[in-house]
């Protein structure tokens, strides 16, 4: 699969979209997902925005995939740089609204998991790569042997349990994202007829590995 600015562009638009995702979960005001409330537990802590968070623990975690032999794509990079970036410039300058009732925040909550999903498949799509986390419960789960279920729910709650530890904002939107986030993206996916499972990725190795056979 060769890269084209067209790709490129697309994955830019998955992230910001996905990334508009999360900035409506937050600003639910109900809990935020298991990762974000790790990211907002950070964010409170060491007193730096959710984004740059994001964009920390994002790097950290590419470190960690590359030790454990995770391959990663150039929208792995992008994925860390990008979407902290987004949700900073969506929050910051406060263009997506603060739900004021427990209704419209859990409107917000569900609206937000199903934009996720798009920005997903969006970027997904692409097959230049997946995001740091993903490629965490990847590996985790090859090397393991265990399944992704059980990786997935492991990673999940350790993230959940430092983030309140650091005093991230845990609800019962978080219930609903842990619990039915799985399902909602699969039923879009299902919707649009997009099989995650059927997307071939380049990876920055294969770059590499083609770079010396030139060479």
């Amino acid at each position: 699969m060769q890269y084209s600015p067209q790709r490129l562009f697309m994955v830019v638009v998955g992230l910001f979209i996905f990334a508009t995702g999360i900035v409506l979960t937050i600003n639910a005001g109900l809990g935020v997902s298991p990762w974000d409330v790790f990211h907002q537990g950070v964010s409170r802590t060491v007193g730096i925005t959710i984004g740059q968070a994001s964009i920390t623990m994002g790097f950290l975690i590419i470190l960690l995939d590359i030790y454990l032999g995770q391959a990663i794509g150039w929208a792995t990079i992008m994925n860390m740089l990008l979407i902290g970036t987004f949700i900073d410039v969506l929050m910051l300058n406060n263009l997506i609204p603060v739900a004021e009732t427990t209704v419209v925040g859990l409107v917000m909550i569900i609206t937000g998991i199903v934009v996720q999903a798009t920005g997903f498949a969006i970027y997904i799509s692409q097959g230049i790569g997946a995001g740091p986390r993903d490629g965490l419960m990847v590996v985790l789960t090859r090397r393991s042997g265990k399944s992704v279920r059980l990786i997935k729910s492991i990673i999940d709650a350790t993230a959940v349990s430092i983030g309140i530890i650091l005093g991230g904002t845990f609800g019962i939107g978080t219930i609903i994202m842990a619990f039915f986030g799985g399902i909602i993206f699969q039923t879009l996916f299902r919707v649009i007829n997009f099989k995650v499972e059927k997307v071939n990725h380049r990876f920055i190795q294969d770059d590499l590995k083609e770079i010396r056979n030139k060479a």
